[in-house]
């Protein structure tokens, strides 16, 4: 969802469908998220696991309540055609801020998670004695890092932001012109308004001094 506008093959898109694409993979996410806080409370009651006592639980639950926020903003300034383009200027750098230190939040707090897990879990042979699945997890720990790198970097390179054009077309509300176009406009049509009366103006003073040479012509006579 956050790299969606920075793929180059996808400048030649609508903005309004990588809108669509962008607000629709991160519903499914907090669809996703969702569920996963639903069934890890349920088990941890089923078991009587105390909930929200470890660093994990709270990150995550912070992560959670965060990315529903951002979500529910994102929907409410940027794909509804209701928010003023200034508002969404002003907010777009703190979207945009905010999107990328969740997504960092979410990938520690599963680092944070996958470690827990092997800590409770491996008794014999204990986590510290390095068993197949302490180094499995591990190395799925590392993935996750390269992972969260890769996506920051892509979302940090400037030249692989869409281009200002295309920006601007959809920022544009609905109905509206280009900024300076409607001023061009006006000077067009007030142009084109004046060019009859010059033409009149023109054809009458040519009128005139056929008159006069007339005139001249029989004084002359």
């Amino acid at each position: 969802a956050i790299i969606v506008y920075r793929l180059p093959w996808t400048w030649k898109c609508s903005k309004l469908l990588m809108k669509f694409i962008h607000a629709g993979l991160n519903t499914i996410a907090m669809i996703l998220g969702i569920v996963s806080m639903v069934a890890v409370f349920e088990y941890h009651n089923a078991r009587n696991i105390p909930n929200m006592y470890s660093l994990h639980s709270w990150i995550g639950l912070t992560a959670v309540v965060f990315y529903s926020l951002q979500l529910f903003l994102g929907f409410a300034v940027f794909l509804l055609p209701f928010a003023p383009v200034p508002l969404r200027a002003a907010l777009m750098p703190i979207h945009v801020y905010s999107g990328l230190t969740i997504f960092a939040t979410v990938i520690a707090t599963a680092l944070m998670g996958i470690t827990e897990k092997l800590i409770f879990s491996l008794k014999n042979p204990a986590y510290s004695a390095s068993p197949p699945e302490a180094t499995f997890v591990n190395c799925l720990g590392l993935l996750l890092v390269i992972f969260g790198a890769l996506i920051l970097w892509m979302a940090s390179r400037s030249h692989w932001k869409r281009p200002p054009e295309e920006n601007a077309k959809v920022l544009r509300p609905i109905g509206g012109t280009p900024e300076g176009a409607e001023a061009e406009s006006t000077m067009t049509d007030g142009s084109n308004a004046d060019k009859p009366d010059l033409r009149i103006n023109s054809e009458a003073a040519r009128k005139q001094n056929l008159k006069l040479d007339e005139a001249g012509q029989r004084s002359t006579m």
